[in-house]
C-alpha cells in the first residue's frame, strides 16, 4: 500500500493502492487475461521480478487477485473487485489516447508492441496453416530490426531470431509508424502510403494482413484536434 492520504474520500482510499508506481499497468495486464509470472513480464519488460512479485502480493492482500497454484503450474486471477475496475482502466486508455500527445522515441519498443499484437490476432482470420509474418523496422536499432511473428493451430510466437519457417507475408517500415497504426492513429492504408512502408508476399494474404489483426479498443477512440493535446501542459 502506499502511503495514506488520510482522508475519508474514497478516491483517496482508492489511490492509497492504485497509485503506486506500476499497479495500474500490471492490473492492464490482469485484465487482457494475462495469467502466469512470466508471461506478465512480458507485458511489463521494463518492470524488475521483485517488483512485479511484490505488487502481486500488495494486490492478493487487498483482495484484487487470487494466487492458483496447481502442481508447478501458478497462475493469477483476479477477483471480483479487481475485476470490476476493467471500466476504469479501458477509460484511462480512451483519456490517455485523446488527450495525451505524440509518442516520444524511449516509447517505442518492438517487442512491447508485438507482444501485444500477438495475444490480438483473430485466428478464425489467418489461414490455417502457419503464418508467419517478417518485419523489418526500418528506424529501430540493429538489435531490434528484425522480427518474426509465427502463428500455428490457434496460437502465436514472437521471435527475435529467424525461426526457419517460410516467410508468409514480409512487412518494411518504421516501429513508429507501426504503433500509430496499432494505437489507431493512423490506418493501414495511411502506413502503406503515407508511411513509406512495403510489404511482400502473394497478393491476397497481403491484402488480408491486418484484418488478422483486432486493434485494441482505444484504437478507435476520437482522437481531439492537435491544438488541444495536454501535451503542452504537461511539458516542463
Amino acid at each position: 500500500m502506499g502511503a495514506p492520504y488520510y482522508q475519508f474520500c474514497p478516491v483517496a482510499k482508492a489511490m492509497e493502492l492504485l497509485d503506486e508506481r506500476w499497479t495500474m499497468l500490471l492490473l492492464r495486464e490482469l485484465l487482457l487475461g494475462t495469467e502466469h509470472f512470466n508471461e506478465l513480464r512480458r507485458g511489463l519488460p521494463r518492470m524488475s521480478p521483485t517488483l512485479l512479485s511484490h505488487r502481486l502480493d500488495q494486490l492478493q492482500r487487498a483482495g484484487l487477485l487470487e494466487r492458483l497454484v496447481e502442481g508447478s503450474d501458478v497462475r493469477y486471477i483476479l477477483t471480483p473487485a479487481g475485476a470490476e475496475l476493467r471500466p476504469v482502466v479501458e477509460q484511462l486508455s480512451a483519456w490517455g489516447v485523446r488527450w495525451i500527445g505524440e509518442l516520444g522515441d524511449a516509447d517505442l519498443d518492438p517487442k512491447l508492441l508485438l507482444w501485444d499484437m500477438h495475444r490480438n490476432i483473430d485466428h478464425t482470420a489467418v489461414p490455417p496453416v502457419r503464418t508467419v509474418i517478417s518485419l523489418h523496422f526500418t528506424d529501430a536499432t540493429p538489435a531490434q530490426r528484425r522480427w518474426w511473428l509465427v502463428i500455428h493451430d490457434g496460437d502465436a510466437d514472437v521471435c527475435d531470431a529467424d525461426p526457419g519457417y517460410d516467410v508468409s507475408v514480409g512487412v518494411r517500415c518504421s516501429l513508429r509508424a507501426l504503433t500509430r497504426f496499432w494505437r489507431g492513429d493512423i490506418e493501414w492504408t495511411t502506413l502503406l502510403v503515407a508511411e513509406d512502408a512495403t510489404t511482400t508476399g502473394p497478393s491476397h494474404l497481403r491484402r488480408a494482413l491486418p484484418s488478422w489483426f483486432t486493434r485494441p479498443g482505444y484504437a478507435a477512440v476520437p482522437r481531439v484536434p492537435a491544438d488541444g493535446l495536454a501535451t503542452a501542459a504537461l511539458a516542463p
